[in-house]
């Protein structure tokens, strides 16, 4: 268990925030501490946006899922147990409202401005436009697989979870998630295959 740690304040230096962990983070929330999940969103939210904006395939989407998130983090801090890594929590939270979301809409919005590859500022104009036009290859890729099967993609390829983090995370046994990730992939290939697109640099 946590000891006592002092709350966050408005005059708190850098090097003190930034030796708080995600753990004593959420003890300090649960205790009423809005510096604290101020701090908690700030280390967390890209990765729970990028998750949940590859999950759902709408950037809109993402920017209201991760307000939620955090929004529930706050209210149910007190439920946090210590028993996986508070990243994956929140991950947990926003697949949950994710899937909701999905399984709430007929059709999920695609965001055609969405890119798979940031570019290299050292790239040429022709090399960036390549890019770009692959990236929005992928995210339609992406978007045409159900949202288990993309959930599995996300999670491994993009989170970088071990099959066994991704079977707690999502609450299904290890040989679902193993059959899961093998549909997907050769559901990808088939998709990117179509489109031209080589299944290697998908990192697929």
């Amino acid at each position: 268990m946590i000891g006592h740690v002092q709350s966050i304040t408005e005059t708190s230096s850098t090097a003190q925030v930034s030796r708080i962990s995600d753990q004593a983070l959420m003890q300090l929330i649960a205790a009423g501490d809005k510096n604290a999940v101020k701090l908690l969103y700030l280390r967390h939210r890209d990765r729970v946006h990028r998750f949940v904006q590859r999950l759902t395939g709408s950037e809109l989407v993402a920017d209201d899922v991760v307000n939620e998130v955090f929004l529930s983090a706050w209210r149910h801090a007190d439920t946090f147990e210590g028993k996986s890594q508070v990243g994956t929590w929140l991950l947990s939270i926003a697949r949950f409202k994710a899937m909701s979301e999905c399984r709430r809409r007929t059709e999920m919005p695609l965001d055609d401005e969405a890119i798979a590859v940031i570019e290299d500022p050292a790239d040429g104009p022709a090399t960036s436009a390549e890019k770009r036009e692959r990236g929005d290859i992928l995210q339609k890729c992406l978007a045409k697989l159900t949202p288990t099967h993309r959930e599995v993609i996300n999670l491994t390829y993009y989170q970088g979870q071990k099959i066994e983090e991704v079977a707690r995370s999502t609450g299904a046994p290890v040989a679902t998630i193993k059959t899961r990730l093998h549909y997907a992939r050769n559901r990808m290939a088939e998709l990117l295959a179509e489109a031209g697109i080589d299944r290697a640099w998908a990192v697929i």
